[in-house]
């Protein structure tokens, strides 16, 4: 295996190197500097301080070599079976009245080569599957390996603005997105509705868009605004105590959605559906993105296994073969992506 190669994030549009020090504290969002931010569904945080922020995309020697694993080698932590089992399971909860809506997720994971490193594979995802809010985090010292393509927004701060945009409802096309994704959108924008509500000030949650359709690569998908005035005095550790996680990846009620997760997921979630993005507190800005369509290294004593988090928004409407579908619709492009080699420097750099 070569030496680990240095800390950097490719965030926003920017790379930031120079790493100055790494906390798991939100108090330190509030104390200055410009941060990438890695929280885990579960609420592990990383925070990762850098020095230097430099605006553009990393550049070929901030990258190592990449070989991903073959679309035939993952594993799912719930096959088909269970995963529909699981489905009827909500619906019943569902009909006991114990929960609205619940999102049911399943990891995928596959042997990778010790050197494969996140940031080539950020580069082949931004030229096959670009994304409004991908990004990438390398930490070796800190276990920290993401690389994203992103579709969703979670929150945007802009001083005391703060705005959130829920995805929920998918389809190849607008054709098929059903009656269920609308009722599920709304449910969920409620749910962000009152999250935000929570550190607005009154009268200020607004949503200034609701169930617009964005075009992804291979799919489509229903997004929301909901955005809201910061109250005086709030700071990051109340901002993410009061939304954290993504009401668009847990259900509603968030905390009886939490408990379904809980009982029905057999591994944990790790850092599929949390967060990833920066957090500038110099200048009251942020961009987080909530880690769908995000990979993840785990290094252990089996070896380095590359993951994968895939799943649905389950309500009654539901049919669990179609959900089943959709979460394979989520990750056949992403895994193909992910297959490739890094021939990324040469294709970028143009025809020899």
């Amino acid at each position: 295996m070569t030496p680990a190669r240095p800390p950097i994030a490719v965030l926003g549009g920017q790379v930031g190197r120079d790493l100055v020090e790494v906390a798991s504290d939100p108090r330190a969002l509030d104390a200055g500097g410009r941060w990438a931010v890695a929280i885990t569904f579960e609420g592990a945080l990383t925070l990762a301080r850098f020095a230097q922020w430099t605006a553009g995309p990393p550049s070929t020697a901030d990258a190592g070599p990449w070989s991903g694993p073959d679309p035939g080698a993952w594993r799912t932590s719930m096959g088909r079976a269970q995963y529909e089992a699981a489905v009827r399971d909500i619906q019943d909860r569902i009909a006991r009245g114990e929960v609205y809506q619940a999102n049911l997720c399943r990891v995928l994971r596959a042997p990778v080569d010790p050197d494969a490193d996140v940031v080539a594979l950020w580069w082949l995802l931004s030229r096959g599957n670009p994304a409004p809010h991908a990004g990438a985090l390398r930490l070796p010292d800190h276990g920290v390996h993401l690389a994203s393509a992103s579709p969703e927004l979670f929150l945007r701060r802009t001083g005391a603005l703060l705005e959130s945009g829920p995805i929920k409802g998918t389809g190849v096309t607008a054709a098929d997105l059903r009656p269920k994704d609308v009722a599920e959108n709304v449910m969920i924008v409620d749910l962000v509705r009152n999250d935000l509500g929570r550190i607005s000030r009154p009268g200020t949650v607004t949503v200034p868009d609701l169930l617009a359709v964005e075009e992804h690569p291979g799919l489509v998908h229903l997004v929301s605004t909901v955005a809201g005035q910061l109250a005086a005095g709030v700071g990051w550790s109340a901002i993410l105590e009061a939304t954290f996680p993504p009401g668009s990846v847990t259900g509603a009620p968030k905390l009886a959605a939490l408990d379904v997760i809980r009982t029905l997921e057999p591994v944990p979630r790790g850092p599929y559906c949390g967060t990833l993005g920066w957090i500038d507190a110099d200048t009251g800005t942020a961009e987080l993105a909530v880690t769908i369509r995000t990979f993840w290294r785990e290094d252990g004593p089996g070896g380095t296994t590359l993951c994968f988090g895939t799943g649905a928004g389950i309500t009654w409407a539901s049919d669990p073969a179609q959900e089943w579908q959709e979460t394979e619709l989520k990750a056949d492009r992403l895994l193909r992506v992910a297959a490739g080699t890094s021939r990324w420097a040469r294709e970028r750099e143009g025809p020899a």
